[in-house]
């Protein structure tokens, strides 16, 4: 706890109350038992707040009471309701409550108090602000309230302005008076207004606007009055709109203007602006509100109005406002143009809010946006870039792919020059030139851009959007408008889209909108790049906007004209001001830099100033080193708090003396001071946070200094004041005169000027975030003085970053000597002594040199972070040790030590840098010279030399903190070498190495191209070096990689990792010469995942071992014949193409599958034709060796129409093979160099058969017998092509019907490949995936460990991919890690186990196992679809699916020996299975003691196989079975338009088996002759099912299941006891299938009995099988009659 707290509460937050300046004023100490929170003053009453409870004090008429209490009164109505703030009005009150609800209270007759049929308020009431607008309309919460003499203003939490009551004050578009009930200020809706302040008459808002205000250039044609741009261009959609609509917000121009005059009010209606390729195009909708001006600014205003020769215009002028012209003098809109108004605002604020211009979409969008660099002179023009990018002006139009790109040359570098402009310029002198080329971007915005603000580049400087990858999520946005991304966050009101701040962003949202601010590139140059600046920091971007009555120029435009709505106060856009307050008559504005402008009423000296216009903002008159950080104002007086010589702090009066013991209305004694007079009482109050004015009254809020808390709280807010003035004069008297010299560029050279500049950006930024911070401690100071709030500990990153991106540029402007060149420059604009820095840093030493001078002004702001130290240590003994608050404190002290102590280091290597440049002779020195390089070591006095060194010959090593220099030559001693080399230590490995050879002190150097060993001339010599060494690659490799500077690390490494990340461009003749690696290194060598990348554009992504590929990558090269890339994916090893993979070819041919040593090897599928599409010209699968087709193989030629299906050799097909063609020919034999030779088979679709002797091109040749489908043969010698006519000489034979049955026609497949022999390549490669050389033959752990592999590999790879996995098979891939039980013997659960973990692998290609699967399915596809879909095939298909089952079940038994032999049975010593081909199995067994299941091929593989190879295995089985299932489907068809008992009598079903009755749901039926589809319903459903099952055992289940229903429904009938009998079992399942209606039927049953083990089809399976074929075929011979 805070110790300061054990002392009595009276002690904080004392309120003192006094009257005029004179040396004997007392101030009256207000007694209260609890602190004082915050006060207000009217003209004869006041109002405080405590912490929970209100007080009220003085004249209150409206109370009706009789005496005049004689101290505060509580107001008990407002018990309760935790009111956090109170205003006080000339005579009226308000408070408002932490819900956002106001209370008022005091005279009425005006409507000040916002509610109607009362002239007085005697006690707080309640007011609501409800907005109207929105539906249901809702009540808004307000932040505070401010009170003039007839008026109200309540600031929302929307940052919107509401009024009520009477007068022009209000800023509201009537004429009606009063206004009871408060109405929305639409002149500033759209804007964030921060702080509002009413005085008499007269009305003041803050607006923070959310980017720097920018100069804009006069432009010729350009209004006489307020010098805007009479006529506009919008670049848009490919056509310019040019407009001449100009309305003047100060009315009707004068036509004896005088030259010179500018008038102050800007435009009160800034509304968004197009982005354009140039800035000075520009949109604005029309706005009523322009129009609705005083009426009396149109007449008289020239005579009214104050020369503003004198006061120079810092914003110069907006530009470029087309109003809508009006001719007639009423200020207020007709109907029609409000209607028009609306109506554009809701149209355009979705079109126009995505066009806001980017770099400024957070101040008023109408100002105009320079591009060009703040410090660049008249001269330059010549420098200047023009932007390229047209498509800027059309956001809306631009794809989301090229918005990154977009963005790259034009907006990254915007947003610096705004920066650099906006905060330099805002507090040098106002009337300082700065060229502004047109549109144009400097030169040196591109380098500030790099470094000046925001994260600096990568090394090699590219720009960020030009990258093709980004990484940020946002980077897509880089080059859309502010708008865009704001927009999404924020609420979707009726904001009018023009400007600061798209002012409904609630709180919440600021954090992530300034994150999105900073991605775009559109934000301020404060700490907003990283932090929420709106929440932590107060914005230092400010304009005041006035209004109301201005007859005494209490509005600060320049004139005595009142303003019926809000004009802004254009002199103070700059000025960074951060409070507003008003009295009767006059308005005062505190800025950052602690000065105070006042105007308005000076009749009594309250304006400070003497001989000044008090028309315009100008300075009060105070002492120079007194800095003004609080301010109130009264009736007729101004009240300053301020910082002095000591931290206490002191108050100044300005104004008219007040005389004691007056008893009259009017204590005016008629003296008033001339300037701001100094209070003496002001020491002995104690430490004052708060002053308040009001009528004749000031108030001053102090706390006593206990244990020192308060009083170093004061300390760290003053020091940071006068820190911020300190950086303010620098930045406007040193660097703003710098960087406008003309010569400078040429005193500095190129380089130099753009480092001078990007620490003039970095300081900018350190300066703007030290203002914010300043303001932000008095607002701590005033608030609560809660030390968790503190943002200097809260959050220690946003200073610790600003820091450090100032230390930086300046120590590389050191290094590069710019300080050196800088003096000359420096001497020339501020004296040969410097004396103007002298006095800047206070320097009391006279030896000081010039060049020390500048130096140390700009290291200056540095030694700051002592002070912070200081302070923050001071500050933390003021708690408990044991307290939060304590350790908080410490927390953030050390870090700001530890940040202190790297800076200083920082300083001393660049100074130590510097001096060795200097000395440093050796040739092209100037290539080695870097910015940001700093000497670590160097061995001029031969502390190290190089092993096996010339007699004759030098060496010198130089260690810098990113390179190691090797310098050699002949004369050492005078430092001269010729030549050098470069070794990045990003790739640098060095060890000690002690040997015979080399001794004791040997050092191994080891680089990507080069080895060498280095001597040290001590053991001492060799460690320094050695740390020194791996100590620099260290921070290489933490910091350098992400381009920020860590704090230093208090244990230095002598040993750094051999494996690292980083990248390198080899040059050496070679393989890899001129290719740059990025990616993993192991001592020297590429080694783990990485990139390479040639200059011809040849890439490689993936892995290396030892310097060569090895692993999985991605190759693209470039084929020099096709001028196209081609492109590899797979594995490699030891530099080579090998294992499985893709390889896109430039020809257009794509191969799939295997390698080995850059060939194609083992088994693959190639793809050629146009572009390999699907509908490509051929396709193969099969077997390569050597890069050639050999062994079996399928090539589907597409353009041809045929298929082959069989051997290769040498890339021909040669060997047994099948060619199918589209025709339906079927043609098989022996191959010889592509062509079928000798004996072959020829098959038609209509069952004609040729078998005899071939030639080439299917060319009949020599003897043959062709047989006809009706069973005739010709016999003899054939000539001639199939379908074109043969020419045959043999004998015709029609045998007998006897004779003909006998004949032997021939079967297709007598020439096919056997099954065994297909795809041997495919199961070569999973039992090499095994680790197996052959089948059969390795050790099974062996397997399963490669397995393992398999799998971890290959889900580490498919992660890099990016190709995510679903949770399901992530689970899965976890399962199969885990190796079930493969030891013998094999029981009935390890058995099903086993069988589960083959479900899984063959579910994942990943798996061996499933890899085979999956190709074995591509494969069997391939051959069997499209034109492979022909019936002769089905034998080969039925064979080639037994064949995979051999030989898979082969693969399975040698990683689980135990299992069986195909055919083997395992005993059942538990439970029986629960799976469906278990029980299948076992009932097989049944007859059988033993329970069990038989293990098969079949039973094992086929559940896995069969869904996958279905439906081409299928297809083959109905064409096959076409014509005999035709006759049995018209069959069905007719049957099964009768009733379901007239089916049964005609099946001659029994009688006694006729359902007499059905179950519908639930309730019983009579089976009717008309019922049909009814009976033995469930038992054809489950009939029906043997369509939906793939597996022969599944498809026999559902024929068990169905018996099993027909047997149910039978017994309900006749009991329990029936038993079935042939003769009656038969005609009811021949009713069934029937009812069933099974297309295939013929299909179903063949399949089964193909593919069934042979134990399967005894016993009741074999028995319900045969029944089913029996009914199939029976329907086929019905007649129905």
């Amino acid at each position: 706890m805070l110790m300061e707290e054990q002392s009595s509460s009276g002690e904080k937050g004392v309120l003192y109350r006094w009257q005029g300046y004179s040396c004997r004023v007392t101030p009256e100490r207000l007694l209260l038992s609890t602190p004082v929170l915050h006060a207000a003053l009217g003209t004869s009453h006041g109002l405080l707040l405590t912490d929970g409870h209100v007080y009220s004090f003085g004249e209150q008429p409206w109370k009706r009471v009789e005496s005049l209490p004689a101290g505060p009164v509580i107001e008990s109505v407002l018990n309760g309701q935790r009111v956090i703030s109170v205003s006080a009005g000339s005579y009226h009150c308000s408070a408002v409550t932490e819900d956002g609800l106001i209370h008022m209270w005091g005279e009425n007759s005006h409507g000040q108090c916002g509610i109607s049929g009362m002239d007085q308020v005697p006690s707080p009431t309640p007011v609501s602000v409800v907005d109207g607008e929105t539906h249901p309309p809702q009540l808004v919460r307000v932040l505070n309230v401010a009170c003039g003499a007839q008026h109200t203003l309540a600031l929302s939490r929307k940052h919107e302005v509401w009024a009520w009551g009477s007068g022009c004050q209000l800023g509201l578009v009537t004429s009606v008076f009063p206004v009871w009930k408060p109405q929305k200020v639409e002149h500033l809706v759209g804007r964030y207004v921060v702080q509002i302040a009413c005085g008499g008459f007269h009305s003041l808002a803050l607006v923070q606007i959310l980017s720097p205000p920018e100069d804009s250039q006069q432009a010729q044609d350009r209004c006489g009055q307020c010098k805007q741009s009479l006529y506009t261009m919008i670049d848009k959609d490919d056509h310019v709109i040019i407009s001449d609509e100009h309305y003047c917000p100060l009315g009707v121009e004068l036509n004896d203007y005088k030259e010179g005059r500018r008038s102050g009010p800007s435009s009160p209606a800034q509304t968004p602006q197009s982005k354009s390729s140039s800035p000075h195009f520009e949109v604005a909708p029309l706005s009523s509100k322009n129009i609705c001006e005083d009426p009396c600014s149109s007449v008289g205003s020239q005579k009214n109005a104050t020369s503003q020769e004198a006061q120079p215009d810092p914003a110069l002028t907006e530009t470029g406002h087309p109003r809508l012209r009006r001719t007639k003098n009423t200020p207020y809109p007709d109907e029609q143009a409000l209607t028009d108004y609306l109506k554009r605002i809701s149209d355009q604020t979705l079109a126009e809010q995505p066009e806001a211009t980017t770099s400024g979409g957070s101040h008023p969008l109408s100002r105009q946006t320079s591009l060009t660099c703040p410090f660049q002179s008249e001269q330059r023009d010549e420098l200047t870039l023009r932007p390229s990018s047209p498509a800027l002006s059309r956001t809306d139009s631009i794809t989301a792919s090229g918005r990154q790109r977009c963005a790259s040359d034009t907006i990254i570098d915007r947003k610096h020059s705004l920066h650099l402009k906006s905060t330099l310029e805002s507090t040098s002198d106002d009337s300082s030139q700065h060229s502004s080329v047109d549109g144009g971007i400097c030169i040196s915005d591109l380098v500030i851009s790099n470094g000046c603000l925001f994260e600096p580049c990568e090394e090699g400087g590219e720009p960020t959007g030009m990258d093709l990858c980004p990484a940020d999520p946002l980077q897509g946005k880089k080059s859309t408008s502010l708008t865009d991304i704001i927009l999404e966050d924020t609420e979707a009101h009726n904001h009018r889209g023009s400007s600061p701040g798209f002012s409904p962003v609630s709180p919440s949202g600021c954090h992530r909108i300034n994150h999105l601010r900073a991605a775009v590139g559109a934000l301020t140059t404060t700490c907003t790049s990283t932090s929420e600046s709106r929440d932590l920091l107060p914005s230092l971007y400010t304009e005041v906007w006035s209004w109301g009555s201005g007859q005494e120029g209490q509005l600060g435009h320049g004139d005595c004209l009142p303003r019926l709505q809000p004009l802004c106060i254009k002199s103070l856009s700059k000025k960074e001001v951060v409070k507003i307050t008003a009295g009767a008559n006059h308005s005062l504005a505190l800025t950052a830099q602690c000065q105070v402008y006042s105007w308005g009423s000076d009749k009594f000296g309250q304006l400070g100033r003497m001989n000044a216009s008090s028309t315009v903002p100008s300075l009060t008159m105070i002492s120079e080193g007194i800095r003004v950080w609080d301010v109130a104002a009264g009736q007729t007086h101004t009240l300053l708090l301020a910082d002095g010589d000591c931290y206490q702090p002191i108050l100044y009066y300005s104004g008219e003396q007040v005389l004691e013991n007056t008893v009259s209305a009017h204590h005016l004694s008629g003296t008033c001071t001339q300037t701001p007079t100094l209070l003496p009482f002001c020491i002995n109050i104690g430490y004052v946070s708060q002053v308040f004015g009001g009528g004749l009254n000031c108030l001053a809020l102090a706390d006593q200094n206990a244990m020192g808390f308060i009083a170093t709280i004061h300390e760290l807010a003053s020091a940071e004041r006068k820190f911020y003035c300190t950086l303010s004069k620098v930045k406007s008297q040193i660097l703003s005169p710098l960087l406008a010299r003309a010569g400078l560029a040429l005193s500095l050279g190129p380089s130099s000027m753009l480092l001078f500049q990007e620490m003039a950006g970095s300081f900018s930024k350190l300066c703007h975030l030290t203002g914010q911070h300043s303001v932000s401690l008095t607002n701590f100071l005033q608030r609560g003085k809660v030390i968790k709030t503190l943002v200097l500990i809260k959050s220690t990153d946003i200073f610790m970053d600003t820091y450090k991106e100032y230390c930086e540029p300046v120590g590389n402007f050191l290094v590069m000597g710019g300080f050196q060149s800088l003096l000359k420059p420096s001497q020339e604009c501020f004296g040969k002594k410097l004396e103007l820095i002298q006095t800047l840093l206070e320097s009391k030493e006279k030896s000081t040199s010039h060049y020390d001078l500048l130096v140390n002004l700009f290291y200056m702001p540095l030694q700051h972070l002592h002070g912070y130290n200081r302070l923050l240590l001071k500050l933390a003994h003021c708690f408990e040790v044991s307290t939060e608050e304590y350790e908080w404190i410490q927390n953030g002290c050390s870090k700001y030590e530890d940040l202190a102590r790297l800076v200083s280091k920082q300083r001393r290597d660049a100074e130590a840098t510097f001096s060795f440049w200097k000395n440093f002779k050796g040739k092209n020195s100037e290539s080695l010279r870097k910015p940001s390089r700093r000497l670590v070591c160097e061995s001029s006095n031969k502390a190290l030399v190089l092993q096996n060194a010339g007699r004759f010959s030098a060496s010198w090593f130089i260690l810098f903190n990113d390179v190691l220099v090797h310098a050699q030559g002949t004369i050492p001693s005078k430092k001269l070498f010729s030549s050098h080399y470069i070794y990045p230590l990003a790739t640098l490995w060095v060890e000690p190495i002690s040997d015979l050879n080399v001794g004791q002190h040997g050092l191994k150097v080891t680089t990507p191209e080069d080895s060498f060993v280095v001597l040290a001339v001590s053991p001492l010599e060799k460690g320094k070096w050695l740390k020194a060494i791996n100590q620099a690659i260290e921070d290489v490799l933490t910091v350098g990689l992400n381009g920020r500077t860590c704090l230093s690390r208090s244990s230095q490494k002598s040993q750094t990792s051999v494996s690292r990340t980083s990248t390198y461009t080899f040059s050496k003749e070679g393989r890899l010469k001129d290719a740059t690696y990025e990616g993993r290194w192991l001592s020297g060598k590429l080694h783990g995942k990485g990139s390479l990348k040639w200059p011809d554009g040849t890439v490689y992504c993936g892995t290396f071992k030892n310097g060569l590929e090895d692993g999985f990558g991605d190759f693209m090269m470039l084929n020099t014949t096709f001028n196209k890339f081609e492109r590899y994916q797979g594995h490699w090893k030891e530099g080579k193409i090998h294992g499985v993979g893709t390889f896109w070819y430039a020809s257009g041919e794509v191969y799939e599958g295997s390698f080995r040593d850059n060939m194609r090897h083992g088994h693959g599928m190639l793809r050629s034709g146009k572009l390999a599409s699907p509908s490509s010209s051929s396709v193969f699968v099969g077997q390569w060796v050597q890069g050639k087709r050999t062994g079996y193989g399928v090539c589907d030629d597409f353009s041809r129409g045929e298929k082959y299906m069989g051997m290769w050799l040498d890339d021909q097909r040669h060997g047994d093979g099948v060619v199918i063609t589209q025709f339906g020919l079927y043609y098989e034999g022996n191959f010889i160099n592509n062509k079928m030779m000798g004996n072959g088979t020829l098959l038609c679709d209509d069952d004609t058969v040729f078998e005899g002797e071939f030639s080439e091109d299917w060319t009949l040749c020599g003897k043959g017998v062709l047989f006809m489908p009706n069973g005739d043969s010709l016999e003899g010698v054939f000539d001639g092509h199939w379908g074109d006519g043969l020419r045959v000489a043999g004998t015709f034979t029609k045998p007998f019907e006897a004779l003909r049955r006998e004949r032997k026609i021939p079967l297709a497949g007598q020439h096919a490949v056997p099954a065994e022999d297909k795809w041997k390549a495919v199961f070569d490669e999973c039992w090499s995936r095994l680790g197996c050389e052959t089948p059969g033959e390795g050790v099974y752990e062996k397997a399963w460990e490669n397995i393992a592999i398999a799998l971890t590999a290959r889900r580490r790879q498919q992660r890099d991919r990016a190709e995510e996995l679903s949770r399901s098979q992530t689970k899965m891939l976890e399962s199969l890690e885990v190796i079930p039980q493969h030891v013998s013997p094999v029981t009935a659960d390890s058995y099903n186990n086993i069988r589960r973990y083959l479900m899984k692998a063959c579910d994942t290609s990943l798996h061996p196992l499933g890899w085979l699967l999956e190709t074995l399915v591509t494969v069997y596809r391939m051959t069997y679809v499209g034109v492979g879909s022909n019936r002769r095939l089905l034998q080969q298909a039925v064979e080639e699916i037994q064949s995979y089952l051999t030989r898979i079940f082969q693969i399975v038994r040698f990683l689980f020996p135990g299992l069986p032999e195909d055919g083997g049975f395992i005993l059942d010593s538990s439970s029986s299975s629960d799976e469906g081909t278990d029980s299948l199995n076992s009932s097989t067994h049944s007859e059988t003691p033993q329970q069990g299941c038989l293990v098969s091929s079949s039973s094992l593989l086929l559940p896995v196989l069969m869904p996958r190879l279905y439906p081409p295995l299928f297809t083959l089985y109905t064409l096959e079975k076409e014509r005999e299932e035709e006759v049995y489907w018209n069959c069905v068809l007719r049957l099964n338009k009768q009733p379901d008992l007239a089916l049964l009598a005609f099946l001659a079903v029994q009688e006694k088996f006729w359902p007499v009755s059905i179950s519908v749901l639930g309730e019983k039926k009579q089976v009717l002759p008309s019922t049909k589809d009814a009976c033995f319903a469930t038992a054809v459903e489950t009939l029906q099912q043997i369509s939906t099952a793939f597996t022969p055992s599944d498809k026999l289940q559902v024929i068990q299941l169905t018996f099993e229903e027909v047997t149910q429904d039978v017994q309900a009938l006749l009991g329990k006891e029936f038993l079935w009998c042939m003769d009656d079992l038969f005609p009811i399942f021949l009713y069934v299938v029937l009812r069933a209606r099974i297309r295939n039927l013929g299909s179903e049953v063949s399949l089964i009995e193909d593919l069934t083990d042979g134990s399967l089809q005894l016993g009741h399976l074999g028995f319900m099988l045969t029944t089913l074929k029996a009914c199939y075929n029976q329907i086929q011979l019905e007649k129905t009659t």
